[in-house]
């Protein structure tokens, strides 16, 4: 099931690329995740039952999938809305495109393995 999983989520990243969606959520998450939105993302997480996963994507091992579905229950009605507005996308397109962006995006943004300290 996993390998199923991720040959439709390769799809979907293709599909991102080609259209330009990859590059319109790339630009959204890095103006989106600062310390204090990753601080926030963790422990949205952590009430939702996800800490273990967003921990892995700050970590410095391997970063775990999220699905859409746990995306959504990480994620409040609020940040749903904000990228509906800024893409002009529906919800049900975004986030299986943020699912696959998400982990590598906070990745980028925890290189020494932790939240960088808020800037001033």
């Amino acid at each position: 099931m996993s390998g199923i999983f991720d040959n439709v989520m390769g799809k979907l990243g293709e599909l991102a690329d080609a259209t330009g969606l990859s590059q319109q959520v790339h630009g959204y998450l890095a103006r989106f995740l600062t310390p204090d939105t990753i601080n926030t993302l963790l422990a949205q997480a952590e009430q939702a039952g996800l800490g273990d996963k967003v921990r892995s994507w700050i970590g410095d091992g391997h970063n775990l999938p999220i699905t859409p579905d746990e995306l959504r229950t990480l994620l409040d009605n609020q940040q749903v809305q904000a990228m509906i507005d800024r893409t002009g996308l529906p919800a049900a397109t975004i986030l299986p495109v943020l699912a696959h962006l998400l982990p590598e995006a906070v990745n980028a943004q925890t290189p020494q393995g932790s939240v960088p300290p808020k800037t001033a």
